[in-house]
């Protein structure tokens, strides 16, 4: 009995230990608010790797391998008794197969980002109810996170993500909070999560499937049909490019992509690099600089 016991003891932690999926560096900067007892953003930043990286937030099996690096970076503005006003920074990546790279996926800035939050409370995360805007943005973002990485291993591959990300979208409008609302603007939350859903931006989702499990993943046995199948992907964004100019969803891809695309095409096999060069200028050209310097 006591082995039998044993057993399912280990099972279960080792059950644990698969199914966290991310591992988040959570930084909190607070600076800026001329505060000299750092204690309760210490204890903030502590809890919030604790609840980013030891819940389970899916019910797939996670191998220690295939957890997904991120980083949370917090800025704070100000603050007042337990109300915080400040930024996040989320950024995600993942390995490209077959070799030491590691590619970036997710690159977002969010400025409308404030929470109440008292020194060593609990945070907890409920599917169905409104524990606060504080675990509301981090598990939005969680799930934001794993969805985009599920879309470049299989074609539409984070759905199910994004759509918990959505629950949470409409949940945390009952706290009045700025960013879940479609009147709160162009680089809100709600706007990220609701293009995600889209099928006017399905093209972006296809994008980030073929840039990543077509070409990247395959240019450690063929650099060429990498680099085609990245060109390729990159003329789909145009397209959509052309229906949405200046949207959320493409600032994000090039705010992460930029120089990963400049060094693809930079050296190795040779493509045609004039096509690429003009579906680049016209899809991003705040970045022409960096296309530019590949003619």
């Amino acid at each position: 009995m006591y082995k039998y016991f044993l057993s399912i003891c280990l099972f279960l932690v080792l059950q644990a230990t698969w199914a966290q999926e991310l591992n988040c560096e959570i930084i909190i900067n607070a600076e800026q608010t001329g505060q000299s007892n750092q204690s309760v953003f210490r204890t903030l930043q502590r809890s919030l790797s604790d609840f980013v990286n030891q819940n389970t937030w899916t019910n797939r099996e996670y191998e220690d391998q295939e957890r997904i690096n991120c980083s949370m970076f917090i800025t704070i503005n100000s603050f007042e008794g337990e109300s915080f006003t400040g930024s996040i920074q989320i950024q995600s990546s993942r390995p490209v197969y077959g070799t030491s790279m590691i590619t970036p996926v997710f690159n977002f800035n969010d400025e409308q980002f404030n929470f109440n939050y008292r020194e060593y409370q609990p945070l907890n995360y409920s599917q169905n109810s409104y524990t606060g805007n504080l675990v509301s943005v981090i598990s939005f973002y969680v799930y934001t996170i794993i969805g985009l990485d599920a879309d470049t291993f299989m074609l539409n591959g984070g759905s199910e993500y994004f759509e918990e990300a959505n629950r949470i979208v409409t949940t945390a409008q009952q706290g009045n909070s700025q960013g879940w609302r479609a009147a709160d603007g162009s680089a809100s939350r709600y706007r990220l999560n609701t293009d995600l859903l889209s099928n006017v931006f399905a093209a972006y989702r296809a994008a980030l499937y073929s840039y990543h499990r077509l070409g990247l993943d395959v240019m450690h046995t063929d650099v060429k049909a990498g680099k085609i199948a990245i060109a390729e992907s990159l003329e789909n964004l145009e397209t959509m490019s052309s229906r949405r100019a200046n949207s959320l969803l493409m600032r994000t891809f090039f705010d992460s992509k930029a120089d990963e695309i400049a060094r693809v095409f930079s050296g190795g096999p040779t493509v045609p690099i004039g096509p690429v060069v003009e579906t680049l200028n016209n899809i991003a050209p705040r970045y022409s600089k960096n296309w530019n310097a590949l003619q």
